[in-house]
């Protein structure tokens, strides 16, 4: 007892609240060294298992700070007590929680939304990443308003007299600000209608735009040309513009015009009826859709023969082999009935000499 009579510092620490406070510091370490404990065990198993980690792996970050956060601020609250500069902590504290809430949550949405594109990929299926990525967007941005808000109640804000003025500065900001709303919208149209997706090949008639799409934001989309320059597009503009989505197709068109010689006008019907049969017994034209074979045109130099049918594939590659095929499968039958492609000619008549035509 004389010992801690003389040192006023350590009778002041052995004071009942200074030991709760140390036994509050005590229990948050211990706390926090089994929740990560568990947090390790729960990953490791459900990686095991193939399951969904995306909420274990959210809390990897945010739960540690959070208990944190509580047992400091307890501690702070016993040994505040008749000190006035300390009723900071409970403000500081709850702003804290809400954040670690809305840490917790936008790593969940994200972590979620990743689990699910690459489970759906790995077992084979369709799937949207457009759709996915906009979701995830949208869930993560309604986080961030919420929290804010939250924040500024927990600081005594009026709630209502943000809104008001928010109300007002964003009827300024639309007038200032018009074309970034127009772009933020034109993306809302897209992730709503999706006419296209990422890796979709696309192309506009009304404007020089062709390639395939890599990235899709909330202001433009970054499309990559065939010659492999990058195109960025304000997304309002596709809200004004005619939008040909290639990739969606179901079949590719071959539509062709074979020129006879009039001189073989008399195998027409035969190489009419062979080009017909064999288009509707090659294995990679679709004969349920329209095919035609018809004699078309007497031009100039040739007859003319429409070939008009459609291939299974929409693969770009691959429907030019199966055209190249088609095409000298057309040669080969024309010649197997003695007659041969026409190409331009002119036929000069010359009158014999001192014979005056009639």
């Amino acid at each position: 007892m004389k010992l801690f009579s003389a040192n006023p510092y350590l009778s002041l620490l052995l004071q009942p609240r200074f030991v709760q406070v140390f036994l509050v510091l005590l229990a948050t370490l211990l706390l926090n060294l089994v929740a990560r404990y568990l947090l390790r065990h729960a990953k490791a198993s459900l990686r095991l298992s193939h399951g969904n980690d995306a909420l274990v792996q959210a809390a990897e970050r945010p739960l540690p700070l959070f208990i944190f956060l509580l047992g400091i601020s307890f501690a702070l609250g016993i040994a505040s007590q008749g000190y006035a500069v300390f009723d900071i902590v409970r403000p500081v504290r709850n702003i804290g929680i809400i954040a670690c809430l809305a840490w917790f949550m936008i790593r969940f949405i994200y972590r979620f939304t990743g689990n699910i594109i690459a489970l759906g990929l790995k077992n084979g299926e369709e799937v949207d990443l457009t759709t996915f990525d906009a979701l995830s967007k949208l869930a993560r941005l309604t986080v961030i308003v919420l929290t804010s808000l939250a924040m500024m109640q927990t600081l005594d804000f009026s709630i209502s007299g943000v809104l008001t003025a928010g109300g007002i500065g964003g009827i300024a900001l639309g007038f200032a600000a018009k074309d970034l709303l127009a772009n933020f919208f034109g993306g809302l149209t897209i992730y709503l209608d999706r006419p296209f997706s990422v890796g979709d090949w696309i192309r506009s008639p009304d404007k020089q735009i062709e390639g395939t799409v890599e990235y899709i934001s909330w202001r433009h989309t970054r499309i990559r040309a065939f010659n492999k320059n990058p195109i960025y597009v304000p997304n309002a503009l596709f809200t004004t513009i005619v939008v040909e989505n290639p990739s969606r197709m179901t079949h590719r068109r071959i539509k062709e015009t074979v020129g006879i010689r009039y001189q073989d006008i008399g195998a027409m019907t035969a190489i009419v009826t062979a080009i017909k049969a064999m288009l509707k017994s090659h294995p990679e034209i679709d004969a349920t859709q329209t095919l035609i074979v018809s004699f078309d045109t007497f031009s100039p130099s040739s007859l003319d023969v429409m070939i008009y049918t459609f291939t299974r594939t929409s693969e770009w590659v691959r429907y030019h082999e199966i055209k190249q095929d088609v095409l000298l499968s057309v040669a080969a039958i024309i010649e197997q009935h003695g007659a041969q492609l026409a190409f331009p000619t002119h036929t000069v008549h010359l009158e014999a000499a001192g014979v005056t035509p009639q």
